[in-house]
């Protein structure tokens, strides 16, 4: 009895040690292994550890013009654990803040995740050379108080702001996401900065300088020799034309809308324009918060990027798509003739169509964008023997249609693309169930209404595929990166469904619409140009103004999709900007005669009035 007692003790007192031993190891792990502040205490106690932040990557055009460069800025670090001898009151009349900002600024320092009292953290960013120069003089009074130098954007050209992007302090889910970074650090935040991001940032170095034992700086830690030396980012060059660029800035001036211009032989975006636009040197600096809400509460949404996120009926230019989908499923060709009496008319349900002759043919139906042709194409289609059902038709459709760039994102080097809309058949099972809907239920795809959305860049991709007859390139902002390649995407050819010698009628027709059409008050001098204009319906106002087109016709160098919201015909607006734009890319110059349509279209002011 008295044996087991015993044993049972010398158990009790084991485990008892055992758990002791195991509370002193876990606490030598956390204190040596997971937590720093003990190692960040000594460290700061003999050293000063500063970044040092390489220079951002530099943006040019494809004509090698500077866009995007780098200017000195200095940011105010503090070490919270130095901060008990400062004069606060001086500090904060050299800097021009008030005592309760310093404290709640240093409230806010604190409850930040990766807050050290050992290590220099954060105060004020990117003073201006200026202010820092107010500063260093009395710099050796502030004790804790350290200048960390940096660098910031700085911009040519008042334009591009949304394709170029800006850069802006990283969050806390970058932080986690991306250990590069550090609370203070800035990063690209939209546009090509975003996109661009690991390519323009460089590597970060370090300087470590030696203390006393009064925590003043000696002097670089042993001649310098475990300094690392911090490395520049890559520069870019982009496949924009600035000129073209601010060009087209200008001819959409009080307008909303967008252009998108690609050259169709590399897929490369000469021009991406969002209308309005802002100066992007706005959010640079100590003013971009303030300046960045301003443009978020301005209704116009100059934030917005319309060519790769607005999405509209593409309207009359899907017409095109429509032409090549019938011919590659032999339902016509050339010579097909559909009568239109105003319009295309089943029972008491009629599609209207302006006044022209009749009947026409596939070239003459693209050149007077008649709506009765493609309504009896596409009901030809839907209905004809040899598929199944009507919802394999349009699978069938549908298919050809995302092979010529709808309905998906296409991958272009710009954040926020959106896909624009294409339904499948499933949509229309779930709308009127399933095999309930005929030909006649969703007509209004022959005419790129109803439920099909595009972007303009999709559309003007469209316009290049065309142009091509039959493949295109992933549309891209970026033609070269320093030292490095670009992504294998934008540069191999994406070929569609429909065979090339489908294209040709195609062609025949959007020429005719510039020599004899709806487009031919836009026509150029000289050059060929093969364009098809657009109306989208909209339910909130006055119709979208859409022009797809690309030139010369026989060895195309550019095309392009204009949108002008609420400004009705696509004839009015969007083509006459649509080809100064390619005649000012083509020639450099507009010629005497079309000088009145470029100020017309300068001076118009087709923002709603309230």
């Amino acid at each position: 009895m008295l044996n087991d007692q015993y044993q049972n003790r010398r158990l009790v007192i084991g485990g008892f040690i055992v758990l002791v031993v195991i509370i002193f190891v876990i606490r030598l792990v956390d204190l040596q292994i997971m937590d720093d502040s003990y190692r960040d205490k000594a460290d700061s106690n003999a050293f000063l550890k500063k970044i040092q932040f390489p220079a951002r990557g530099l943006i040019k055009d494809r004509n090698g013009k500077l866009l995007v460069f780098n200017k000195p800025a200095y940011d105010i670090m503090v070490v919270d654990k130095e901060l008990k001898k400062l004069d606060t009151v001086d500090f904060c009349n050299t800097i021009g803040i008030t005592k309760e900002v310093f404290i709640n600024r240093m409230k806010e320092i604190k409850h930040k995740s990766g807050f050290s009292r050992y290590t220099p953290q954060p105060f004020i960013a990117q003073l201006s050379a200026a202010e820092y120069g107010v500063l260093q003089e009395k710099l050796f009074r502030f004790s804790g108080i350290y200048i960390q130098k940096r660098t910031l954007r700085e911009y040519n050209y008042p334009n591009a702001a949304l394709l170029l992007g800006s850069i802006g302090e990283v969050n806390r889910k970058t932080i986690e996401k991306d250990e590069y970074y550090i609370p203070g650090d800035f990063a690209g935040q939209n546009g090509i900065e975003l996109t661009y991001e690991k390519v323009l940032r460089g590597e970060k170095g370090v300087e470590i300088l030696l203390r006393d034992a009064h925590g003043r700086i000696q002097g670089s830690y042993n001649n310098g020799e475990y300094d690392v030396q911090s490395k520049a980012g890559q520069n870019l060059t982009l496949s924009i034309d600035i000129d073209l660029q601010a060009y087209g800035e200008k001819l959409m001036q009080n307008k909303i809308g967008s252009i998108a211009a690609i050259d169709p032989s590399t897929g490369e975006i000469l021009a991406l324009i969002s209308s309005p636009t802002y100066d992007p040197s706005l959010l640079v600096g100590r003013q971009r918060t303030k300046n960045f809400a301003k443009l978020v509460n301005d209704p116009l949404k100059p934030l917005f990027d319309r060519p790769m996120m607005a999405c509209y009926p593409p309207g009359s230019t899907f017409k095109t798509a429509n032409a090549l989908i019938f011919q590659q499923e032999d339902i016509i060709n050339r010579s097909t003739t559909y009568g239109c009496s105003n319009g295309y008319h089943a029972g008491s349900f009629t599609v209207g169509c302006h006044s022209h002759f009749s009947p026409l043919n596939l070239v003459q139906s693209i050149q007077h964008s008649c709506n009765a042709y493609y309504c009896s194409g596409f009901r030809a289609m839907l209905d004809n023997k040899k598929y199944p059902k009507v919802a394999h038709a349009f699978e069938v459709w549908k298919n050809h249609i995302v092979s010529l760039g709808f309905g998906y994102k296409l991958g272009a080097d710009v954040p926020n693309e959106k896909r624009g809309y294409i339904p499948n058949s499933g949509v229309y099972n779930k709308i009127y169930g399933k095999d309930r809907w005929r030909s006649l239920t969703i007509i209004s795809l022959a005419i790129g209404q109803g439920e099909v959305l595009a972007t303009p860049l999709q559309l003007a991709n469209l316009s290049a595929t065309i142009a091509n007859r039959g493949f295109y390139i992933t549309p891209h902002l970026v033609k070269g990166i320093e030292g490095g390649t670009i992504d294998s995407s934008f540069i191999h050819k994406k070929v569609t469904t429909i065979q090339p010698q489908y294209f040709d009628p195609v062609i025949e027709g959007m020429d005719l619409v510039m020599k004899s059409g709806t487009g031919w008050g836009s026509r150029i001098d000289s050059i060929e140009v093969c364009g098809k204009t657009g109306t989208a319906q909209n339910p909130h106002g006055e119709d979208h103004s859409i022009f797809m087109a690309f030139a010369p016709k026989d060895d195309p160098k550019i095309a392009i999709c204009v949108v002008v919201e609420n400004s009705g015909f696509g004839a009015t607006w969007a083509a006459p900007i649509a080809t100064l734009m390619m005649e000012k890319y083509l020639k450099g110059y507009i010629p005497k005669r079309r000088l009145w349509l470029e100020e017309r279209m300068f001076n118009a002011n087709l923002l709603p009035q309230n």
